[in-house]
């Protein structure tokens, strides 16, 4: 007999875990259910490592030698018994790594499935019945799993929960669940949070109820973060929200995100009833014009912050609409690194001055992934950050396109000159004067949108 099965010995020794709590009455499953399928060796195999993890001492080591006799087997026919007992994970084998006169294995026994778990799982149940055939199959199948008793004819009576406990211990019940919930979720979600503002919650929570909709499982933390982004990027009103918002719930009254984002797209597409749209530019621009006395950068940080990022791509491109293609590239940019629309504004700036006015997804992507892990969630955290990293923003750039002819003829967003440069050249001095008649071209232009 060869006693060096896969350099397993006779001398080898080992130890014994046990990995769980035994269900009651697992014998039962063992003998009618896994020894058909793994063989009765197995079966005696296991449970010799069973007695031995409650018996002996955890840190005693045994040899194989002991095994061979209390189960009268040969060591090759152990170790196959042992495989079986592996391969339907009631048993996992550890072997030692350093390099010693004596190998030692740990052999950690996993609970068997109780009758309902090993029917339950398919493979276990294929492998049964072929050892079995599909007339005993269903036989033992019958013993061991019993149908539901029926209750027909009886009316249930059982108390709630609401009718046992205090109404108040309910509602301080629901609270902390509901605050653990969120932050939870807080956790989850990585990146800014987008200001809720936005979007009139109140209003559309309420919409929901007259719907029959179960708001308070709609308007989760992350769906609510989802719809602010979407109602700025798409500049939609409380209406269109609660029209794309209703079409996306599925059966169970979940918020299905890309039927959401499709139809929130679909919106876009609609061309804006005139005068309600004019009146709502209006009124948005003149706010702006009003509250705003700084300098022309901070008028400029200002209508980034308020404007929507397809209103920007629309004023980058003199006015044109803005595709669809661009639109759903920033779409997926903002929700996945979860990102405000003024930092998004900042972002499609920079990035098309710097790519010649086309929008690359994978520069987008690799920028915005950057500002999400540094936090950013100002319109002017994200210029200074670009300003700071240009060089290392400039080579990601060049890994995708031609590196520039000259650092001089590079095209960099106006508000990306540093004011603290000193001595400017002949050239270079002029170029502040330039950039500040560019905003504030850009800013009439869109403030006169809609007169």
């Amino acid at each position: 007999m060869n006693h060096s099965i896969g350099r397993l010995l006779p001398v080898d020794g080992f130890k014994v875990r046990n990995s769980g709590e035994m269900p009651r009455n697992f014998h039962r499953s063992l003998s009618h259910l896994y020894q058909p399928i793994v063989g009765r060796l197995a079966v005696s195999l296991y449970h010799l490592l069973l007695s031995e993890a409650d018996l002996a001492d955890q840190d005693a080591v045994q040899t194989h030698h002991s095994l061979m006799a209390y189960l009268s087997a040969p060591l090759d026919k152990i170790y196959e018994a042992r495989g079986r007992l592996e391969a339907l994970g009631l048993l996992r084998t550890y072997r030692s790594k350093e390099e010693s006169e004596q190998t030692i294995y740990i052999y950690a026994v996993h609970p068997p499935f109780t009758p309902e778990e090993f029917f339950q799982d398919d493979m276990l149940a294929l492998l049964l019945t072929h050892e079995l055939g599909q007339d005993k199959y269903e036989q033992v199948k019958s013993r061991f799993v019993k149908p539901e008793p029926s209750v027909e004819g009886y009316e249930e009576i059982t108390a709630s929960f609401d009718a046992v406990f205090h109404h108040k211990m309910m509602e301080s019940v629901q609270r902390e669940t509901e605050v653990m919930a969120e932050q939870k979720r807080s956790q989850e979600y990585r990146g800014p949070r987008t200001s809720e503002g936005r979007v009139d919650f109140t209003w559309l929570r309420q919409a929901l109820h007259k719907r029959m909709y179960p708001s308070e499982r709609i308007l989760t933390g992350r769906n609510k973060k989802l719809i602010v982004q979407l109602a700025s990027l798409y500049d939609l009103s409380n209406v269109e929200l609660e029209k794309a918002v209703t079409w996306a719930i599925d059966e169970n009254h979940c918020l299905v995100e890309e039927e959401f984002k499709a139809a929130c797209h679909d919106f876009m597409k609609e061309e804006k009833t005139g005068q309600h749209a004019s009146v709502d530019d209006r009124e948005k621009w003149a706010s702006m014009e009003k509250g705003t006395t700084g300098s022309k950068e901070d008028q400029f940080v200002e209508m980034l912050e308020q404007i929507s990022p397809r209103e920007l791509l629309e004023d980058l491109s003199n006015g044109n609409r803005a595709s669809e293609q661009d639109l759903k590239l920033i779409r997926d940019v903002m929700t996945e690194q979860g990102m405000t629309a003024g930092v998004m504004n900042v972002l499609v700036h920079y990035v098309m001055l710097k790519t010649d006015m086309k929008l690359s997804k994978s520069y987008m992507e690799k920028i915005a992934s950057h500002w999400a892990r540094k936090n950013v969630t100002t319109v002017r955290q994200a210029m200074n950050l670009a300003k700071a990293e240009h060089q290392k923003y400039q080579q990601w750039g060049r890994q995708k396109t031609q590196k520039r002819a000259s650092q001089k003829d590079e095209v960099i967003p106006v508000w990306f000159n540093k004011e603290e440069e000193k001595q400017p050249t002949a050239a270079s001095s002029a170029e502040p004067q330039v950039d500040k008649e560019d905003i504030a071209a850009r800013i009439a232009r869109l403030t006169n949108r809609g007169n």
